[in-house]
């Protein structure tokens, strides 16, 4: 089995939701169920359905929580240093055209939220930054088009 990257902090993040969902969400749509139940025929009660429903992703996601855990390969991005971009470095980037600057942190697909400038290392953006070094420039086809952009920093906290 291939290992998943994640930070330390992202893998935090995934164990405080494994635990939410079987110790807070799980039990919950259970006693959801079986007030509906409680309600007659299930055919046509919409609050059974609705809870079974819920008691279905929160499963699968249960699932594939543990999977990712138990693949976890656990990267602390405070032990590292260099100028070389790799995973768990927070990139401050310009694009060449726009010079807008940006700022994100290259973390697994598992923990990715670009709004909180966490970039999935998946992403084509992130895939061109690996293995550069601050005053590089990369070129990435996005869905704008070419876009070129310029390492302004390359950090490890």
């Amino acid at each position: 089995m291939e290992q998943i990257p994640l930070t330390k902090e992202g893998y935090v993040k995934l164990e405080g939701e494994l635990k939410s969902l079987k110790s807070v969400q799980r039990p919950a749509v259970i006693q959801a169920i079986a007030e509906a139940r409680a309600h007659g025929d299930l055919s046509e009660n919409a609050e059974y359905h609705a809870a079974r429903e819920q008691q279905s992703f929160i499963e699968g996601r249960i699932q594939e929580l543990e999977a990712v855990i138990g693949r976890a390969q656990i990267i602390d991005p405070a032990a590292m240093s260099g100028e070389t971009v790799k995973f768990g470095a927070t990139v401050t980037i310009v694009d060449e055209d726009t010079d807008d600057e940006e700022t994100y942190q290259l973390v697994g697909d598992y923990e990715a939220d670009t709004e909180k400038g966490k970039l999935s290392i998946s992403a084509p953006v992130a895939r061109a930054l690996i293995g550069k070094s601050v005053g590089d420039i990369v070129k990435v086809k996005t869905p704008k088009g070419l876009r070129s952009y310029e390492i302004l920093e390359v950090k490890y906290k």
